[in-house]
């Protein structure tokens, strides 16, 4: 296990609600190819803060990549309204890219 990987599950464990946490934490155990780990820390994460915008495009780009578009997809979209609803237009245009390389395949 990765020193960071390591850190950061510790940081959890002591009862982080930071979601930038969170959010490295399942990056971490994506990169790590663990996903059932990543996809219950991302959903842990929205469960603690869905606005966390981040969280959609790359737990979406990790689930399609898996194989589980269907699921990916229900990520991406909701992080469309998310994004929109955050005003934040630059993920809502990587999200909305995602959404489109999906439709393209």
């Amino acid at each position: 296990m990765s020193k960071r990987l390591a850190a950061l599950e510790s940081m959890i464990q002591k009862g982080s609600k930071d979601p930038f946490a969170w959010y490295a934490l399942a990056l971490e155990y994506a990169g790590a190819d663990r996903i059932d780990d990543a996809l219950r820390t991302f959903t842990t994460l929205r469960d603690m803060d869905a606005g966390y915008v981040p969280q959609y495009l790359m737990c979406g780009q990790m689930l399609v990549k898996a194989g589980r578009v269907d699921a990916g997809r229900e990520w991406l979209e909701e992080g469309v309204t998310r994004a929109r609803a955050k005003g934040d237009s630059h993920a809502l245009s990587e999200i909305q890219s995602a959404l489109s390389a999906l439709d393209d395949d």
